[in-house]
């Protein structure tokens, strides 16, 4: 094992680094591309790296080397890794294993109970109008899916503005949001330097939702203001989305969801952003290094066992 091994675990901390600058910068679809596809792709090459680690350890304990048919002494002589360093990666894989299986099932159980849900709210249009006062409006994922919205925000917001919000959610269900946020959130799961990439994910799926409603209804200020105040309507009520569901004002209740909504309204005020090419770059640049460092390291292993084997 040379030292390229240690590189995917690497780059996910520059990754987060330029997560937020990426989000505020590229246009919102490409940016939750770029994000989603960066977090699942660092993910699994930290968690190869760090079983390649593992590996390397398991084989110097002459018992387990015995299953492979290796010589222990060979592995520990031709490997300069540290016994200490792999039996570290060893015990980090297995918790981040534990922890990305524990979040995938969640989610999956999070996305059948949307579904059995939308499947027994039958409606022509897709909308469900619910009798409570709270303001509330969320897009419910299921084939197909739900635009769940409060009586309470109905009454907050005038006609025009209705037409923005079930533009909005509309959005995030056309373009499976949920889906994005869900893959983000499970390479952040198997690697926590990678938390601020599920958090932009989380950003711009709702800024995609946004520029999709300006679209639509073909005023950006007018967006700009619905959506501040449909936040500001929901500060004093205590709301929670399913786990499964995306709405206007953000996930995870209002005052937490709150926090990116100046943001997305400064960014309907100003002109829309564009691709931004160079972003795309770097960010491939980073994903090939990974991978190739992986596959890299991968080599390295298997010239290992081969020199090892017996």
């Amino acid at each position: 094992m040379r030292v390229i091994v240690y590189l995917p675990l690497l780059l996910p901390l520059l990754a987060s680094i330029g997560a937020r600058p990426l989000s505020e910068r590229c246009e919102p679809r490409l940016a939750t591309w770029l994000l989603t596809v960066s977090s699942v792709v660092l993910a699994a090459a930290s968690t190869s790296c760090l079983a390649l680690l593992a590996i390397t350890g398991l084989i110097r304990f002459p018992l387990l080397a015995a299953f492979g048919h290796w010589s222990a002494p060979i592995a520990q002589r031709d490997d300069p890794a540290e016994l200490s360093v792999a039996l570290i990666a060893g015990m980090v894989l297995t918790v981040t294993a534990l922890t990305a299986a524990r979040m995938l099932w969640r989610r999956a159980v999070a996305l059948a109970a949307a579904a059995q849900q939308a499947a027994c709210m039958p409606t022509p249009d897709g909308l469900i109008i619910v009798d409570d006062e709270a303001p509330d409006a969320f897009a419910l994922p299921g084939l197909p899916g739900r635009v769940v919205v409060s009586t309470g925000m109905l009454k907050t917001l005038d006609a025009t503005e209705h037409d923005i919000l079930l533009a909005h959610e509309r959005a995030h269900l056309r373009a499976h949001h949920y889906l994005f946020v869900a893959l983000a959130q499970l390479g952040a799961a198997a690697n926590p330097l990678l938390r601020p990439l599920a958090a932009a994910v989380a950003y711009t799926v709702e800024r995609w939702a946004d520029e999709q409603a300006a679209t639509t209804v073909g005023d950006r200020v007018r967006v700009a203001h619905t959506v501040g105040k449909a936040a500001l309507a929901s500060q004093h009520a205590r709301l929670r989305l399913p786990d499964a569901a995306l709405g206007i004002i953000g996930r995870g209740g209002p005052l937490k969801g709150a926090g990116p909504v100046p943001r997305r309204v400064a960014a309907l005020l100003a002109p829309p952003l564009r691709r931004r090419p160079a972003l795309t770059v770097i960010t491939a640049a980073i994903l090939t290094a990974a991978a190739w460092s992986t596959a890299d390291a991968t080599y390295d292993l298997h010239l290992l066992l081969k020199a090892a084997g017996i």
